[in-house]
């Protein structure tokens, strides 16, 4: 009798810590598609050098609050948007996640 208790409390805390990991896979899972599919929807369009080598450009845009305008910012902002006709950002704005790339 006292080793079917015990056989009874293994087999309790085994289901309850299988229960406890599934919980917290399907929570990370979730977290991690999100994450994965706003990573390529903000990320797509900025993977390309021109963009990349916009960076300084798109600093010294957002640290003078618009008045200076670098050939390669101007060069990005033109690929941004003729890449992506939807894409309604104003310059600050697109400057800006140009620049956290």
């Amino acid at each position: 009798m006292r080793s079917l208790s015990r056989l009874l409390i293994a087999a309790t805390a085994s289901l309850i810590c299988v229960t406890q990991a599934q919980a917290f896979d399907t929570t990370t899972q979730s977290l991690i598609k999100s994450g994965y599919a706003t990573s390529q929807v903000t990320t797509g369009p900025f993977d390309n050098k021109l963009i990349l080598a916009a960076q300084d450009d798109a600093a010294a845009f957002i640290a003078s609050d618009g008045q200076l305008r670098g050939a390669q910012l101007e060069a990005a902002l033109m690929y941004l948007r003729q890449a992506q006709p939807k894409l309604h950002a104003s310059d600050l704005e697109l400057a800006q996640a140009i620049l956290v790339q």
